[in-house]
């Protein structure tokens, strides 16, 4: 018997031990292993550096200067040349990486709590709570959401980076809770959970600490795809006018673009480059996901090694 019990003690350990694996290694080895997480990954690094350390990158220290001559073409002092207005396009773009990705970061993270909150109550309280908060997420998926957004900036007199924020997760938590939502439905009655209430444990316990941890993949997917839209958004909002002109973003940049014609007055890189810095973080964005993918659909991960080993063969 002592025996017996030994070697299965021994099998069981390996299973016990790689449980509490760190989610950050898992993500990190998702990441490492597929080629378009990591050129995504690659790419957001790059832009978390620029928003950080600008002055790695442009000498400029308030980017909205007019301190130079009008519409310069790109030379080695000014590698992106001069705006209409007399400002660095280099600079501004070097600028503007910063509050982009605070929009992205903060309304992103905020819609995700938002969309945890609301879909994993309403799946794990069920009833009547689960039929209300249900009809909330309808309600907020069936809105057209852009002309909701441009009625609530115009009516908060835009210009406000925190409203901006405000609005941009109003609009933006809905989608994710209806996934969470049925996620945790799925797990609702899954047995580790039954046996936290067996053992008697509070439902902010069994949610937190049992429910969650096996819904981080889908949380990042979530945070990836409202941080994506809210990248995306935000530029809009600027470039139609209900941000702040005097900000420094690319919508903004754009905004300014159009209202001096910068492609008619052969300033395009005004206009070219904020429009492929919006484009590649977002798509930064989109090839993380393909990463979270892999995480919470272990077959994926199987498939693409078959492929490899039948290459090789």
């Amino acid at each position: 018997m002592t025996s017996a019990t030994a070697e299965t003690a021994e099998t069981t350990a390996p299973k016990t031990s790689r449980r509490p694996s760190s989610t950050g290694m898992a993500i990190w080895r998702a990441i490492r292993g597929n080629g378009k997480a990591l050129a995504g990954a690659i790419l957001l690094f790059i832009f978390l550096v620029a928003a950080i350390f600008p002055q790695l990158f442009t000498s400029v220290t308030n980017a909205n200067d007019r301190a130079y001559p009008l519409s310069l073409p790109p030379s080695s002092a000014h590698p992106l040349g001069t705006t209409s207005y007399g400002q660095d396009i280099w600079a501004q773009l070097v600028w503007g990486t910063r509050e982009t990705l605070v929009v992205a970061v903060v309304a992103g993270a905020l819609a995700s709590i938002l969309s945890v909150l609301i879909g994993v109550a309403a799946a794990y309280l069920g009833g009547a709570a689960d039929d209300l908060l249900s009809l909330l997420i309808d309600v907020f998926l069936v809105i057209p959401a852009f002309p909701l957004i441009i009625v609530i900036a115009a009516y908060a007199n835009g210009g406000n980076l925190a409203v901006i924020i405000l609005v941009l997760v109003i609009t933006g938590w809905s989608y994710g809770a209806r996934q969470l939502r049925a996620q945790a439905l799925s797990l609702r009655r899954r047995d580790f959970l039954e046996s936290a209430r067996v053992r008697g444990e509070g439902w902010f316990y069994i949610v937190i600490f049992e429910m969650l941890p096996t819904m981080i993949s889908l949380i990042a997917a979530n945070f990836l795809g409202a941080a994506l839209y809210a990248v995306l958004t935000a530029a809009g909002l600027q470039f139609i006018g209900l941000g702040s002109p005097s900000s420094q973003s690319w919508g903004t940049m754009l905004h300014w673009a159009q209202s001096a014609e910068a492609l008619q007055t052969g300033q395009a890189w005004w206009v070219i480059a904020p429009g492929l810095c919006i484009a590649l973080l977002g798509a930064a964005f989109a090839l993380l996901n393909y990463a979270f993918d892999e995480i919470s659909n272990p077959a994926l991960r199987p498939v693409r090694r078959n492929r490899r080993n039948r290459v090789r063969k």
